[in-house]
């Protein structure tokens, strides 16, 4: 398990994350982050229907304490691998709160 540095990007207004879901597991979680950067999520609903897109935008609002309009799934809504964007939120802000979650 690797907690330390994830790919991010920070622009004016927004911070983006690259994300690699993984859908029907038991829990909603951060497991780790890949040696590329990517972080691994694992997500309880399937992927059917955009339910595990959702799950993870909700699940990333609540630990970054953002609101869901400030979250954007960018990429991937039909892959794994998926780019998400927080408005309002600085790089280093954003990789804390992630690296806080990694268990």
């Amino acid at each position: 398990m690797n907690p330390g540095y994830f790919r991010s990007h920070q622009s004016k207004k927004n911070a983006t994350l690259v994300v690699r879901v993984k859908p029907r597991a038991r829990q909603n979680r951060i497991l780790e982050v890949l040696s590329d950067g990517t972080i691994k999520i694992h997500i309880k609903a399937p992927p059917v229907e955009g339910k595990a897109n959702e799950a993870l935008i909700k699940f990333l609002a609540e630990i970054l304490d953002v609101p869901i309009s400030h979250l954007e799934l960018i990429s991937g809504k039909g892959r794994r691998d998926k780019l998400v964007s927080v408005i309002g939120m600085d790089a280093v802000v954003l990789q804390k709160k992630i690296v806080e979650q990694i268990r």
